[in-house]
């Protein structure tokens, strides 16, 4: 299903081989339990990312080098988020803890992923080490989710913790370290969940669906099927109903590619959904609420508070349209509890945040996104069809949780994103300089 493409995925590489950026990459990677277990995550992956960025900025080979459309468009959105919060701090005479936890978010959400799309370009980066750092993280999933239900069925319990690191860190406290599984309901079934090396059970989920898809391109066989298991065992534990969705959904657009048939049954079911819904002579969106009831039904008491924050953001929304309020500057009472705005759905957030200016920029930037990968995928690049494929998976589960919040612990997605477009453009400049040769003897 998921045939490996680039000659460069099919030739193992040595450690010794690295790039100096292919070596930082590769350990942060590989040490991600590490930053977790320090408290530093937040501001690590950022660090990381920007200081390559720094060191690979050359003037000369940045007007040389075709940018992609998408790494343009993701620094003209972080460029509007920076804005947008600059008017929305002015409110709070730019008191310093809201200015530094802006600059933090800043940093670690939109830019990042400029950044990430980026490096590659001007760094060598190639997409089979990045390949292979996170399957080792997968297989690092594996070894806790093994640990934590030992640890659940056994009765042990580990006392979270707050890494003394990770006081230094402005913002949301979400760093609490714990290590452990516990059970929940799901679908009517009490069963072991996990937040693994993130602040919420969902994020596992993202990460395990995106790691899945990367580690279909590793060349070990039996480091493969270790990342995989370790990638669906991620994916089942953190419970993310959404993730679960957004898996068969970039399964069906992975396969649509290589089937005229498969191209061919999306209308298909269409038809077939609306005949079966007039035999049973009940409407069409009453026969498509059907899956959204039972959607529901595994985790009701999460979907209304979902429903009911995502609305309040939209409320607030309405009293600035245009801009937005830059930053949160309200919450919505749940019971005994309340709930910062925007802390559900990216596209409510967005729009809450950066108000219609800058969703317009938003959809733009997943749109050139997307666009970049469609060409080659039509064409045939396998890695192309699984990052167009993974994409949407990713847009339609960011209806959960908002990006500029899980940017930092999908970090290697993005940075995988890029290196298959410098991968992809030079195979490209390749091809048009054989050309170039034969037409020249010819």
């Amino acid at each position: 299903m998921f045939p490996l493409t680039l000659n460069s995925q099919k030739e193992d590489f040595k450690l010794s081989d690295l790039s100096f950026a292919e070596r930082v990459i590769y350990w942060s990677i590989v040490l991600t339990p590490l930053w977790w277990l320090l408290g530093i995550q937040t501001l690590f992956y950022p660090a990381v990312v920007i200081g390559l960025l720094l060191m690979s900025f050359n003037l000369d080979k940045l007007v040389r080098t075709s940018v992609p459309a998408s790494a343009w468009a993701w620094l003209v959105m972080s460029i509007v988020m920076l804005w947008t919060a600059m008017i929305g701090l002015s409110n709070f005479n730019f008191e310093f803890t809201k200015v530094a936890s802006t600059l933090v978010t800043f940093f670690k959400s939109y830019f990042l992923i400029f950044a990430c799309l980026v490096i590659p370009l001007g760094s060598q980066l190639r997409v089979q080490v990045i390949t292979r750092a996170v399957a080792w993280m997968a297989v690092g999933y594996l070894i806790a989710i093994a640990l934590q239900l030992i640890m659940l069925f056994g009765g042990i319990e580990l006392e979270p913790f707050f890494p003394p690191i990770a006081e230094l860190i402005p913002g949301n406290k979400s760093l609490i370290v714990w290590f452990c599984a516990f059970w929940e309901p799901f679908f009517g079934i009490t069963l072991p969940r996990s937040v693994l090396y993130t602040p919420d059970p969902p994020i596992p989920g993202i990460c395990g669906l995106l790691c899945l898809f990367i580690c279909f391109g590793e060349s070990n066989p039996r480091l493969r099927q270790f990342a995989l298991a370790g990638s669906l065992a991620s994916l089942l534990i953190s419970h993310s109903r959404l993730a679960l969705v957004c898996l068969f959904l970039a399964i069906v657009v992975k396969i649509s590619f290589r089937s005229f048939f498969a191209r061919q049954a999306s209308l298909w079911l269409f038809s077939l959904t609306a005949l079966l819904s007039s035999l049973w002579g009940i409407t069409l969106t009453a026969f498509l609420n059907k899956p959204l009831e039972i959607f529901h039904s595994a985790r009701p008491a999460s979907s209304k508070d979902r429903e009911f924050v995502i609305h309040k953001t939209m409320e607030a929304w309405q009293e600035s349209p245009w801009l937005g309020w830059g930053i949160p500057q309200g919450t919505a009472k749940w019971y005994t509890y309340e709930i910062t705005l925007g802390s559900f759905s990216t596209y409510s957030a967005v729009l809450y945040l950066h108000g219609i200016i800058g969703f317009i920029f938003f959809i733009a930037a997943l749109g050139f996104t997307l666009s970049d990968f469609w060409q080659p995928a039509v064409e045939g690049n396998e890695l192309c069809k699984q990052a167009f494929a993974t994409l949407l998976a990713l847009y339609v589960f960011m209806q959960g949780l908002p990006l500029s919040w899980i940017a930092v612990y999908i970090w290697f997605f993005f940075l995988w994103l890029g290196a298959i477009l410098a991968e992809t453009q030079n195979e490209n400049y390749s091809s048009v300089s054989r050309w170039e040769q034969l037409s020249k003897k010819g």
